[in-house]
């Protein structure tokens, strides 16, 4: 049974292959992380554990039983009881509830583990499934939203009164 996990340092090698396996799936709903990301992955990795460290954001990872990544859920600019979510998940797995189950899960962890109150979360027009995964997983329509760009919605969820 996949787990969430806290990421960390060991986790590396299966996060870098998490993303050159999806890059091109995730490229047709988010923008391209570029090559320059692959090339720098060590050091960009470092810097997130780092934020990690400070308390800034937290960067969870579902991790399938033979240790592989099945998915990414990060908190963002933890602040005031706020923080903004972003995910992804592995095409193989997409489409079966994972990132809907893990989104829930990972909201009831902001609120023990991290203190939070609201968290928020903006997906470009064109990701439908992300829109789809935010609502069923108790997240209202809120502002519309600029991502890189593109424009889209941002959702939000009170965890306090959703427990």
């Amino acid at each position: 049974m996949p787990k969430l996990k806290r990421l960390h340092a060991g986790h590396a090698p299966a996060v870098l292959a998490f993303e050159l396996e999806n890059r091109a799936y995730f490229a047709a709903s988010v923008p391209d992380r570029g090559d320059d990301f692959f090339d720098k992955f060590t050091d960009r990795y470092g810097a997130l554990l780092a934020e990690q460290e400070a308390g800034i954001c937290a960067f969870y990872l579902l991790v399938a039983e033979d240790g592989s990544v099945l998915g990414r859920f990060n908190l963002y600019d933890l602040e005031n009881g706020t923080a903004e979510l972003g995910y992804r998940v592995a095409q193989h797995v997409a489409g079966r509830g994972v990132a809907t189950e893990t989104v829930r899960e990972l909201c009831r962890l902001a609120v023990a583990r991290h203190g939070l109150r609201t968290l928020r979360a903006g997906t470009s027009r064109e990701n439908v499934a992300s829109q789809k995964v935010l609502i069923k997983a108790g997240f209202v329509l809120v502002d519309p939203a600029d991502l890189g760009g593109k424009s889209g919605p941002w959702y939000q969820r009170d965890l306090v009164l959703q427990r």
